[in-house]
């Protein structure tokens, strides 16, 4: 079975992108935080990846 991408439903802070991606990575969910907000100060283009994100990614199902 393929590992898939989805936003998390139990590790979100806003949409649970960051905390889907760390699953899908397999690192720490702080790291990732941390990464998008100096994406968000270092030209601003993580504001519009994250909600582009926030769309696109399919939320995780509880089943």
């Amino acid at each position: 079975m393929s590992k898939r991408l989805y936003r998390s439903n139990l590790d979100k802070q806003l949409g649970g992108v960051c905390g889907g991606l760390a699953e899908y990575l397999n690192l720490d969910p702080s790291l990732v935080r941390i990464g998008a907000i100096l994406l968000l100060f270092l030209g601003g283009t993580g504001f519009l990846a994250y909600l582009v994100a926030w769309l696109v990614i399919p939320l995780e199902s509880k089943y």
